[in-house]
């Protein structure tokens, strides 16, 4: 039995503290097309508030305060990594723990004179029970999705990016390469 058969989930939150502008160059292809078929691919049950996860766990007030305070010092740091990966057997709270941190960094914004960019980029919470939840083959188009909707400044180089190559939205494409294309590439050129 694999790893991913023996627990229930697991959940990924990508978290930024800032992102700067960049426009990239059109082509003549108009970017709405591009943008609706990234939003049809895009698992938007897979985000942390979704209505497919109702009633939505969160921990309770007073629970998990050590734990929560260690996440918020990561995050809260530009030193360290805010890339957490939760993970343990089923029923320990991970998507408490996760809900309660995408829900937290929702609220907060990337720096005091933004109004729009908030500190939350995205989330996917994998689920054996919905089929596009239970496999990576939708884990970053939702991000880039997420993403360049949560951080209007890189929304022009996702959409090049699905230009250049649309096979990239193929849910059986190499995830390196869906990374690189769609993570990396773009958020290099910030």
């Amino acid at each position: 039995m694999s790893r991913w058969d023996q627990c229930q989930c697991f959940h990924i939150l990508f978290l930024s503290r800032s992102l700067t502008s960049w426009t990239a160059p059109g082509d003549g292809r108009p970017a709405e097309g591009i943008w609706e078929k990234l939003s049809q691919v895009a698992i938007k049950g897979a985000e942390y508030d979704s209505p497919e996860r109702q009633p939505h766990p969160k921990c309770l007030e007073g629970t998990r305060v050590n734990l929560l305070d260690h996440i918020y010092d990561l995050l809260g740091s530009r030193e360290k990594s805010r890339l957490i990966w939760l993970h343990g057997t089923a029923g320990v709270g991970k998507s408490a723990v996760a809900f309660t941190v995408a829900e937290r960094m929702r609220d907060l914004k990337v720096t005091a004179q933004t109004t729009s960019e908030k500190r939350l980029a995205g989330t996917f919470f994998f689920s054996r029970k919905y089929t596009e939840r239970c496999t990576t083959g939708y884990f970053f188009a939702t991000l880039a999705y997420q993403l360049a909707t949560n951080f209007p400044s890189i929304r022009d180089d996702v959409i090049t990016t699905i230009r250049e190559n649309p096979a990239l939205l193929d849910p059986k494409k190499s995830l390196r390469d869906q990374m690189e294309a769609l993570f990396l590439r773009p958020l290099r050129r910030l």
